[in-house]
């Protein structure tokens, strides 16, 4: 939102949500009946191509999107180093509705102005007129234009809503207020209505140009410089009518330079270039790959997860993924989810996800291209821990210090990473399995008040030094499975009993808690997990604590996705254990059957301005 927002801030249709996307649904329902019933040789073709063109706009913003996230996230060429937060996401969240507002005029217009309907496919001299007018007029208005929106009573009032994002995405070309988004459309439409006007117009050159205006705008708020030197170098007036990433990004940083649309000729006219423009661009062009310092090291869950990950969909990274509640259109992108499902198994390596700084540390999420179901598939297991142990021999050799292993990375059988430091016994990475703090974060989770839990899952590292620590700690825990703590019930006889009923208030839950038991918890019954996954919700009387989990401290910087199913700045305990391993330099593994002391490991967390996540109740 502007700082003091003017008239016609808001887009008309905000109030209806999700449903904006009605108002196009009468022209979209209409030029599909024409096509049926006319066929080819008669329907309107520019008519019936306006629906299926706003798509190929959705699906070119958002492969700019992820594009760009991937890019930014290794860090080569990059240009401006600030991070993005969920503000930022959620006041770009928006980015459709300019191709929703291009629709409702291109419709309206077909409709209402002779010439537009029935028009060629192909005009060369409608092309040379859209050319032309783009370089001259356009141009030249859309220069002094900005300039003017620069003039702090414009700026308050409308530009600064666009200006609010430093570290610009593809999208943030397309964030503005509704009457700001307007006037741009008018100055656009001025290659559009020549050709009409002239009876030049064509299918071609309508949406190519279009076409155009978004792929400059992408390229231009993307934040890594592509466009090579050698362009400049065959061509040197090309930097007068062509500008870069680089070039665009200064003005969003310094403001009062480099106002001109997508040729710097104007800028260099009327003398409002950014002297550092030439330096920013060669020194983005030879700015190496980023080597991070800790690695997270992930998976994919379920075939949807993909789209919850930082280089999916952003208003879905945004919010936490709920697996058994898909959105709907998720359910009509099922051919693009095969087809994700298919090249991630197809694909053998590890990707980077997510890129944050904490504490003078570069941190980075990588992910395995592989599913939870490959997991746990006989057949894939090897693959998947060639997959692992091919990560972990490319972050050590890129100089990581720390890497943490995230959800199923660690299992029976690399026995939670030891397998690959037998393996490799030089390796001078240390490899974290996160099970201290993870059991650290539920003991400090139970109310102080209890006196006795129930212990339900399988048995793990995590739950055998649970059941350890609150035994000692004088507070009983009952399990079914005592023979598998039978080495406590030695020296803490009185504190680990098999339940004779399931009266407790506080329950313990791992791997393997079936909705059946559950069902046998009293009413008001509290689940805390300490497992990876967090179980299925089907008690209503009941309350659900999520996996093992803290709250991030406001320096960690650019963390602006959910990790999957926890809350916004909330991390896994698995991912905060190994950001505390880095950051201590403690030089010791943290897998296999070892353990750290969880005090210690505790305290260091809290040190470092982490906090752990009431129990809502």
């Amino acid at each position: 939102m502007a700082t003091k927002p003017g008239i016609l801030t808001k887009w008309p249709w905000e109030p209806l949500g999700n449903f904006k996307y009605v108002i196009l649904a009468p022209w979209v329902v209409h030029s599909t009946y024409c096509f049926v019933t006319k066929g080819i040789k008669e329907v309107d073709l520019f008519y019936v191509l306006i629906f299926p063109f706003l798509l190929t706009r959705v699906l070119h913003n958002q492969l700019w999107i992820s594009y760009s996230r991937y890019r930014t996230a290794k860090g080569n060429n990059r240009i401006v180093d600030k991070g993005i937060e969920f503000e930022q996401v959620d006041r770009e969240s928006n980015w459709d509705d300019q191709i929703i507002l291009t629709g409702l005029l291109l419709y309206l217009s077909n409709k209402i102005i002779p010439g537009v309907s029935h028009m060629p496919i192909w005009r060369l001299d409608g092309a040379i007129i859209m050319i032309l007018l783009q370089i001259g007029p356009v141009e030249f208005l859309y220069y002094w234009f900005h300039r003017a929106l620069h003039h702090h009573f414009l700026y308050s009032r409308y530009h600064s809503h666009h200006h609010s994002s430093i570290a610009t995405e593809p999208i943030t070309s397309v964030i503005h207020p509704f009457a700001e988004e307007v006037a741009y459309f008018f100055l656009f439409a001025i290659p559009q209505l020549a050709m009409v006007i002239t009876g030049t117009v064509s299918i071609v050159a309508e949406f190519g140009y279009i076409t155009y205006i978004d792929l400059m705008n992408n390229m231009g708020h993307c934040n890594f410089e592509l466009v090579p030197n050698w362009l400049f170098t065959i061509f040197p007036p090309l930097k007068y009518l062509m500008y870069t990433p680089t070039y665009h990004s200064l003005h969003h940083t310094q403001f009062r330079t480099n106002y001109s649309l997508f040729m710097p000729i104007y800028d260099y006219m009327y003398g409002t270039v950014d002297k550092s423009s030439d330096a920013l661009y060669e020194s983005a062009l030879k700015r190496p790959e980023e080597s991070p310092d800790i690695v997270y090291l992930t998976h994919l869950t379920t075939p949807n997860s993909i789209y919850h990950l930082r280089l999916g969909l952003a208003s879905l990274a945004s919010q936490p993924f709920v697996p058994s509640s898909p959105k709907l259109y998720l359910m009509a992108m099922w051919p693009v989810t095969c087809w994700s499902v298919v090249f991630t198994w197809i694909y053998g390596r590890t990707f980077i996800s997510e890129r944050n700084s904490f504490n003078n540390h570069k941190l980075q999420s990588w992910v395995v291209p592989r599913y939870t179901i490959q997991y746990l598939l006989e057949r894939q297991k090897t693959v998947v821990s060639d997959l692992i142990e091919e990560a972990i021999l490319e972050a050590d050799k890129k100089g990581v210090k720390v890497l943490s292993l995230g959800l199923l990375n660690k299992n029976e059988l690399n026995r939670n990473g030891e397998l690959y430091i037998e393996r490799h016994p030089k390796l001078k990475i240390r490899l974290v399995d996160g099970s201290s703090l993870a059991a650290a974060v539920v003991i400090n989770g139970i109310p102080k008040e209890t006196s006795q839990v129930l212990l339900k899952g399988k048995v793990s590292k995590v739950s055998y030094a649970i059941a350890l620590a609150l035994c000692q700690r004088g507070i009983q825990v009952a399990t079914i499975n005592e023979d598998k703590y039978k080495k406590l019930s030695d020296e803490f006889a009185n504190n680990l009993l098999l339940p004779d009923n399931y009266d407790q208030e506080i329950w313990l839950v791992g791997e393997g808690f079936t909705e059946g038991e559950q069902l046998k918890a009293k009413k008001g019954t509290i689940f805390i997990p300490f497992s990876q996954f967090p179980p299925k919700k089907v008690r209503k009387d009941c309350y659900y604590h999520t996996t093992p989990a803290m709250l991030a401290p406001k320096s960690l910087e650019n963390l602006h996705s959910c990790e999957y199913w926890l809350p916004r700045r909330v991390m896994s305990a698995w991912r905060v254990a190994g950001i505390v391993h880095g950051l201590e330099g403690w030089n010791v593994h943290e897998c296999g059957e070892t353990m750290f002391s969880m005090d210690q490991v505790w305290e260091a967390t809290l040190k470092h301005g982490f906090r752990p996540l009431s129990i809502s109740v």
